[in-house]
């Protein structure tokens, strides 16, 4: 993988689309959530000003802006209430996406989650902090790896469950990915896969990346692309792409 410093206005000419994963990226990895009987608390991060600038710096350069996130739509409209008319939002691994007001569904997964989520429901472990609220996929966040869960998810070989270090989230395997709603936004928009740069940093965002004609890891332990920019540092993955970009499509 390449340094972002070595990313040239030739690499960004036929760029149209860039898309952003959330955790990591635009904000710090991380979930505040707590669970007790029927009642979920968790505590919603904003994107910072200065992204919120660069979002609608490359809207005005001509960029069409997805947040591409396993976060559930509520919640990421909360996260991005300031540029919503900037950006879509494709959310819950690709399941659909939020498009200037409307929304476009990519799956239904209810039947082939229901049995599972009545099972996972049943599971005390002291490491447990509750499940986040979701349409289509189930995302139980943990304080570390719980056997328990692992166990009951090994016995679905059509489903998924991927542990990102916070959270265990559980889909459609081979469907129910980022790819699916990136594949479906290319269509909508009447682009091509060489028309769109990806950023992302976890394990989810493996088939996101490959389908964009330009990929970027932000986490090269978790994830493989074509740039990579630190995870940790002084400024957010997002920040440091955003601004590159920004920076070679103003450069005389």
């Amino acid at each position: 993988m390449k340094s972002l410093n070595l990313l040239t206005k030739k690499d960004v000419e036929n760029i149209k689309l860039i898309v952003l994963d959330v955790d990591g990226v635009l904000v710090p990895r991380g979930t505040k959530i707590r669970q007790a009987g029927n009642k979920t608390s968790f505590v919603v991060k904003k994107i910072a000003q200065k992204q919120i600038l660069q979002i609608k710096k490359l809207h005005e350069t001509g960029f069409k802006v997805n947040i591409n996130s396993g976060r559930g739509l509520y919640f990421l409209q909360l996260m991005f209430s300031e540029i919503l008319p900037f950006v879509s939002l494709t959310y819950e691994n690709g399941s659909a996406t939020w498009f200037k007001g409307k929304v476009y569904q990519h799956i239904n997964s209810f039947n082939k989650l229901k049995k599972i989520y009545s099972e996972l429901k049943k599971v005390k472990h002291r490491d447990i902090k509750g499940f986040e609220p979701k349409e289509f996929i189930i995302t139980l966040h943990c304080k570390k790896r719980v056997a328990e869960i692992e166990k009951i998810v090994g016995k679905y070989r059509n489903l998924y469950g991927i542990w990102n270090g916070d959270a265990y989230d559980i889909g459609i395997k081979k469907v129910q990915t980022k790819a699916l709603g990136l594949r479906r936004l290319i269509k909508l928009l009447g682009i091509r896969k060489n028309n769109v740069l990806a950023l992302g940093d976890n394990f989810n965002d493996r088939e996101m990346l490959e389908e964009a004609g330009i990929s970027i890891s932000a986490d090269k332990s978790r994830l493989k692309g074509d740039f990579c920019v630190p995870l940790n540092g002084k400024f957010l993955p997002a920040d440091l792409v955003m601004q590159k970009i920004i920076q070679l499509k103003t450069k005389i």
